[in-house]
């Protein structure tokens, strides 16, 4: 059974770079996807920055880690809600990964292994 970083890595993947685009090397996820969906799309994916806080919250993370976390989602939902130049934005910033990412930073060696 994969622990809970593991499965914070592949929701971050799912929402941020699970796809490759077809002849160009970038990849999208289902943040990008959903997000074409003026507003409403950014507003739903932002639920996975409240998830991602939820469980910083309990790893008993630093408040400051929390609010970068915040932020990175709140840019994420405030750009990406601008049509077009929002979905492009969305492409390159990649929110989940960057959390994930702090999280794991921040997280202490001890708590690694924690299950869902």
């Amino acid at each position: 059974m994969p622990n809970d970083i593991e499965k914070l890595e592949s929701m971050a993947n799912w929402m941020d770079s699970r796809f490759k685009l077809p002849g160009i090397p970038i990849r999208i996820g289902m943040d990008s996807i959903i997000g074409l969906i003026p507003f409403v799309g950014d507003s739903v994916t932002f639920l996975s920055t409240a998830y991602l806080l939820g469980k910083a919250h309990g790893y008993g993370l630093p408040w400051h880690v929390k609010a970068r976390i915040f932020w990175n989602g709140f840019i994420d939902w405030l750009i990406g809600s601008i049509p077009l130049i929002g979905d492009i934005f969305d492409i390159g910033w990649k929110a989940n990964l960057k959390n994930v990412a702090l999280i794991k930073k921040y997280l202490p060696d001890t708590e690694i292994n924690l299950r869902a």
